[in-house]
């Protein structure tokens, strides 16, 4: 199969990139930025046009939509941005999936949700996101059924690896420069590492799970606050840096997020039959890579 993954620059892109690297399966990876990437087809997913041409001239046959507009705090401000990437483009990758018969698999997130509840969110559970960037994503899902295409729209939270900008890269670089470093304890999820998503992404190209489609929840397994996952990075990483908890108000920020985005997996768990890692391990393994190529590029 040939299969388009947009966002290839990206975490997620990235780390679908290395579990695939022996696949079967013919992957063509995209990116929107200026900057070139080797390998990989510049493609606006904003632009019908754009799309339609690389879905022909690449026969393709499942897409990927690792791409999207990410940054919570910005999205307040650009609004526009924000809905044009999560939502515009995700109804333009459904129509051209629909028009050749191609199966979406399309990335979303825990913060549709408004924290409210106090048990792990369901994947019938009501939306009500508190942001921009939640109301955003929420449209795309929404363009996504509304389009009458074959679809998987796979939500996940908390999302970090070695590449790019993320929680945990940001908690290992300033545990190693400050002596201290106050982390919100009131905002309770998921750590996600991308080898893990990416890994389940994979499972989900062979031909009987490509007709398992719907609606799922993937994190990886366990629940703590961003200040548990950055006490585990300092202890990990033996960076000895001591992290004060704090509340959320404590931080002025533009976008409210969800106190609890637990999300429930065991629809996904029963329905292709997978274990998931539990979240410290994985950050462990990730820490472990990070290290790893930080000594290879010295």
């Amino acid at each position: 199969m040939n299969i388009l993954v947009t966002g290839g620059s990206g975490q997620l892109g990235r780390a679908i990139k290395d579990v695939a690297e022996n696949s079967e399966h013919r992957f063509i990876y995209t990116y929107m930025s200026s900057q070139n990437h080797d390998g990989m087809v510049h493609l606006d997913i904003s632009d019908p046009e754009e799309v339609n041409k690389v879905m022909d001239d690449h026969n393709i046959d499942v897409i990927v939509n690792c791409a999207g507009y990410t940054d919570v705090e910005r999205a307040e401000s650009e609004e526009d941005k924000a809905f044009k990437a999560n939502a515009k483009a995700v109804e333009i990758l459904s129509g051209a999936a629909k028009a050749r018969g191609a199966v979406l698999i399309h990335i979303s997130t825990d913060y549709i949700f408004d924290g409210s509840s106090s048990r792990p969110y369901r994947e019938d559970a009501e939306a009500s996101p508190l942001s921009v960037y939640g109301r955003s994503k929420l449209a795309g899902e929404l363009a996504v059924r509304a389009s009458g295409a074959r679809y998987m729209i796979i939500r996940t939270s908390w999302l970090y690896s070695r590449y790019g900008k993320n929680f945990v890269k940001t908690i290992l670089k300033k545990s190693e420069e400050q002596p201290l470093l106050k982390v919100v304890s009131d905002q309770v999820g998921t750590p996600t590492y991308a080898g893990d998503l990416a890994e389940f992404i994979l499972t989900l190209l062979e031909p009987e799970n490509l007709e398992k489609t719907g609606t799922y929840n993937y994190t990886d397994e366990g629940v703590c606050s961003w200040y548990d996952l950055a006490c585990e990075v300092c202890e990990m990483s033996g960076n000895l840096c001591e992290v004060v908890p704090c509340e959320t108000g404590e931080y002025p920020v533009k976008a409210a997020r969800p106190h609890y985005s637990v999300l429930n997996k065991s629809k996904v768990k029963k329905t292709f039959g997978i274990e998931i890692p539990y979240w410290k391990d994985s950050l462990r393994h990730c820490l472990s890579e990070i290290a790893t190529s930080l000594r290879s590029s010295q």
